[in-house]
């Protein structure tokens, strides 16, 4: 699975392409020197699922690994109800539903799909102010988009943005590495 994409870094792509790139320059240090507290804060909200404390409940899966031979995507789920066929993405705090938050949903979807499960719904759950953003099933227009984005992951050339963006940027923690 040397050439699977990380489900997470779907967002991060869209967020900007580049710093997919920047993240891997980092993957050795320690978190510390390079996250922002945004990114702590959200990792430490999502420890429930990765250590698979949220629930006993033994119908919701919880921090799953899933993959996806047909889109070449690897990665985990946060949580995914067996009985109601629920699958919900933790956000720490959601100011707004970004695309590169459905696509990782979507992906999520494909995966458990691709290994039997039955996925009827999809939603985002905001945990800061515990608020969950119903999402719809993609339609042929959406899967679309989001096989676009794979494709272009898998032939991404890594370049420093050219027409960046100064908000989007602004909130980048890998402003410092990008020129």
């Amino acid at each position: 699975m040397e050439d699977f994409i990380q489900i997470s870094k779907l967002n991060d792509f869209v967020f900007c392409p580049y710093s997919v790139y920047l993240h891997s320059v980092y993957e050795s240090f320690n978190q510390k020197t390079y996250h922002r507290t945004a990114q702590t804060v959200g990792k430490i909200a999502h420890e429930p699922v990765d250590t698979k404390t949220y629930t006993t409940s033994a119908h919701i899966l919880q921090g799953m690994e899933v993959s996806s031979e047909t889109y070449g995507l690897i990665g985990k789920i946060d949580t995914f109800d067996t009985k109601s066929g629920a699958l919900v993405e933790r956000k720490f705090k959601i100011k707004k539903i970004f695309d590169g938050y459905k696509y990782q949903l979507y992906a999520q979807m494909y995966c458990l799909r691709e290994m039997g499960y039955e996925v009827k719904s999809l939603a985002i759950q905001s945990l800061s102010d515990n608020k969950r953003y119903k999402i719809q099933m993609p339609d042929r227009a959406e899967l679309d988009k989001f096989e676009k984005l794979v494709n272009d992951m898998q032939n991404y050339k890594a370049e420093p943005v050219k027409d960046k963006n100064p908000i989007k940027c602004g909130q980048c923690i890998y402003k410092p590495l990008c020129h």
